[in-house]
């Protein structure tokens, strides 16, 4: 059993929308990203999702229409089955933490340029 930095494991990369593993809890990874620009459009039809912002503001768009705003130390869940678009604003780059289950893929069944297949532990 060993504390984690996150501050520490954010300065160990720079690579955009490629989530770092740092720890499990209960078949969940724990996932640090940093974030700029647009993501694809996708859902995760069997896993919640879990954004805790660290840095700057991230912003999630619904199918429905609507867009909710995180900011650091605020948190959202979203919910399995429902489909998302996280973006940045004006180039900011943004330093999340996801928590969702081991089994989820990165854009669920959505394989775009930034698709992530193989995850890294840092």
């Amino acid at each position: 059993m060993e504390k984690i930095n996150v501050k520490e494991k954010f300065a160990l990369f720079n690579e955009k929308w490629t989530p770092k593993i740092i720890g499990e809890l209960n078949e969940q990874h724990i996932k640090l990203a940093k974030v700029q620009g647009d993501f694809v459009w996708h859902d995760h039809e069997n896993e919640d999702e879990l954004f805790i912002v660290f840095q700057g503001t991230l912003y999630i768009d619904f199918r429905d229409g609507s867009t909710k705003k995180i900011g650091p130390g605020e948190i959202l869940v979203v919910p399995k089955g429902v489909e998302h678009r996280p973006w940045t604003k004006d180039g900011e780059e943004v330093q999340l933490m996801l928590i969702e289950p081991k089994v989820t893929k990165h854009t669920g069944d959505v394989v775009d340029e930034k698709t992530q297949t193989e995850l890294e532990w840092i």
